[in-house]
């Protein structure tokens, strides 16, 4: 489900699985009651936040949003949304017009100390979840982002691995390979390879 013509032509191209259809999430969802068990989406909630025309309103196109999603979800379905809000201020918002439409669950945030691996889940379920349902923890503890230590000394000199092959031996492999292709190539003499001393 997309709002886009082209991004669907595109998934029609790589032969993508299941049905596919264009439209406006912030208008509803078309699906009977109680379609789905589950429900992915990436990268979309965040834009039912802004109002590109007159007559949209981010608090009502939440609300349509959820309250329809939430009709077609079965009791005890679960939903995943990875999104990039632009401020706390706007999660808070989703998450309000989420809750306020029956749905339960919460937030969860990988890695919270990065910015670039950074990722925001709003995990919902649809009534009572299944089984007593437990959050996800998110990924990035404080386990997993300590620097590990080493009490070893650094040399700075790199170990020859087994297999590696020289300087001098890769630039002649170098040079062979460039002459089979047919192309011009410095002669080999008893400097190729060599390192120069820092002062020429």
């Amino acid at each position: 489900m997309d709002i886009s013509q082209s991004m669907l032509e595109i998934a029609v191209e790589r032969e993508t699985d299941g049905d596919l259809l264009l439209a406006d999430i912030g208008e509803g969802v078309p699906f009977r009651a109680g379609t789905f068990d589950g429900v992915i989406s990436i990268s979309v909630l965040q834009w039912l936040c802004n109002a590109d025309k007159a007559n949209h309103n981010p608090f009502k196109r939440l609300k349509r949003f959820f309250t329809l999603l939430y009709s077609s979800m079965r009791s005890g379905g679960r939903a995943v949304f990875q999104v990039y809000p632009e401020s706390p201020k706007q999660m808070e918002l989703i998450t309000e017009q989420a809750t306020r439409c029956g749905f339960t669950g919460g937030v969860v945030v990988d890695y919270p100390n990065s910015t670039k691996a950074k990722k925001v889940f709003l995990c919902l379920f649809a009534g009572t979840p299944v089984n007593n349902l437990v959050m996800p923890q998110g990924l990035g503890s404080e386990n997993e982002n300590t620097v590990q230590y080493s009490n070893e000394r650094f040399t700075g000199k790199k170990r020859k691995r087994r297999g590696e092959v020289s300087r001098k031996e890769w630039i002649q492999n170098k040079k062979q390979k460039m002459r089979s292709l047919g192309k011009d190539v410095t002669a080999d003499s008893k400097y190729t390879g060599r390192k120069r001393k820092p002062k020429f």
